[in-house]
């Protein structure tokens, strides 16, 4: 099995995951991550398994809920960084060749693997992996980038002036294939970017029972008052409320940055 790419590897060394999502409008991820997975779920004291949990953000909250979590991560930084949390454990490992036993996990979560396995046959080999671990009817929990966030994010913030920009958002829009040829630190790395109708069928193909797909941020994401609403509370529990009331509307999905797959093992 090859290894994930050099440059995927580099850009989580950096460092830059652990503080991603907890501040600024990208809470807005977290945030909805949360409200998602609260409600599929079992009840603490569920065993977890978190693939692809970068540095234990999700995690440190499930911990606190009371759940059992184990984290597993290709990156040596983010298992590190997941152990000092002193609330899980946490080990090196990969999405397509679990070593944990069948069904000896509760929920399995997958929110950040599919991102960065460019072939599909890898990335369905990653869920049936999540669904063996889990027990029949658990949870089974894919995150995907949408294939037209950088076509959102690149006419928002600018950079779709940059030519080089251009070109990748192009071939993003194109095959959803993502390659930061330029190596500029803000346009991420290698990566492959799902269409919304992809998800479920990867999902059936790893013999997994389809719940719904759903909108992580919604098509909020680059609106330019997001902080501000996340950071009134009253904007904040609206905005939430209605983008939990939006999450499986069809015609809204691709405009989200991040989907969501939830589906059960058989």
């Amino acid at each position: 099995m090859s290894a994930l790419p050099p440059e995927v590897l580099r850009y989580y060394a950096a460092g830059r995951e652990h503080r991603r999502i907890t501040a600024g409008p990208n809470r807005l991820e977290l945030l909805r991550t949360q409200d998602i997975l609260r409600r599929h779920l079992p009840p603490p004291p569920a065993r977890v398994l978190d693939v692809g949990g970068g540095a234990g953000v999700h995690a440190a909250w499930l911990a606190s809920s009371g759940y059992a979590v184990h984290v597993i991560d290709p990156v040596p930084l983010h298992v590190e960084q997941a152990r000092a949390l002193g609330t899980v454990t946490a080990a090196i490992g990969d999405a397509r060749e679990l070593t944990e036993p069948d069904a000896s996990y509760d929920a399995t979560l997958l929110l950040g693997p599919l991102y960065h396995l460019v072939d599909r046959a890898e990335r369905v080999r990653a869920l049936s992996e999540a669904g063996r671990v889990t027990r029949p009817g658990g949870l089974v929990a894919g995150a995907a980038i949408s294939r037209f966030a950088p076509f959102i994010d690149g006419f928002s913030g600018g950079a779709a002036a940059d030519p080089r920009f251009a070109a990748m958002m192009e071939r993003d829009l194109t095959d959803g294939q993502h390659r930061n040829e330029a190596n500029e630190p803000g346009w991420f790395t290698t990566a492959y970017f799902h269409h919304p109708d992809e998800l479920p069928a990867e999902i059936a193909a790893a013999g997994l029972d389809l719940v719904a797909v759903v909108a992580v941020e919604g098509p909020v994401a680059e609106v330019s008052a997001l902080e501000a609403a996340l950071d009134d509370p009253p904007r904040r529990a609206l905005l939430l409320r209605t983008l939990r009331q939006l999450e499986g509307e069809p015609s809204l999905l691709g405009a989200s940055p991040h989907l969501l797959g939830i589906a059960r093992p058989r």
